[in-house]
């Protein structure tokens, strides 16, 4: 894996490093704290200009968070309540999950966009109740972009600083990031079979 995403990076360029991140965020195929690195290491190599590549790593993790937000924005919590209900099995969310997501999200508002982008596992799904409760697009993408950048220059800075190490962590790094994979298609899987919808579907709230 390791291998395969500095190939991209590196044969792709910018787009390459966008699309990666933007994938990340709709079908988590590679977590970010894998890519990231990688973008900095080649940056450290002069392949890339690294104020230029978080930047774009950035825009491609919000560009991925747009669907998800997309999806909150246009169901409301009824019609994801009702789909959950149908599909959830495959989603592993329950309409209970949703209503969960939902109070959270009115507690925090905000805040909760703005810190839980720097969550792994929870920096994509937040876009989901942000989108229920109809948040500006404008002011999703502020507290989107904000946290996104900060932590996309630190991973990418890490594998920048690494440079001269960089045979050494992919000795470590190429079968950690197999690993993280096989985990979380195993943990989806787990959740499929394991999964037990609380079968509400609710009534219209005010």
């Amino acid at each position: 894996m390791f291998d395969w995403t500095l190939a991209v990076i590196e044969r792709g360029g910018y787009v390459g490093v966008f699309a990666l991140m933007v994938l990340e965020n709709v079908f988590p195929p590679i977590p970010s704290e894998v890519i990231l690195p990688l973008v900095g290491f080649s940056a450290a190599q002069g392949k890339f200009n690294i104020v230029a590549v978080v930047l774009v790593a950035a825009s491609g993790s919000v560009v991925g968070f747009l669907p998800w937000y997309a999806l909150g924005r246009r169901f409301g919590i009824q019609r994801l309540r009702c789909l959950c209900a149908r599909y959830g099995r495959w989603f592993t969310l329950s309409p209970r999950d949703v209503d969960a997501a939902e109070a959270w999200f009115a507690r925090h508002g905000r805040a909760a966009v703005l810190f839980g982008r720097l969550i792994p596992g929870v920096r994509t799904l937040i876009s989901i109740p942000a989108g229920i409760a109809a948040m500006p697009l404008g002011v999703f993408l502020f507290y989107s972009f904000l946290p996104t950048v900060l932590g996309s220059a630190l991973f990418a800075s890490l594998g920048y600083l690494l440079q001269s190490q960089h045979h050494r962590v992919a000795e470590y790094l190429n079968p950690v990031s197999n690993a993280v994979l096989l985990l979380m298609v195993a943990v989806y899987l787990y959740r499929v079979v394991t999964f037990r919808a609380d079968g509400d579907t609710g009534g219209s709230r005010s």
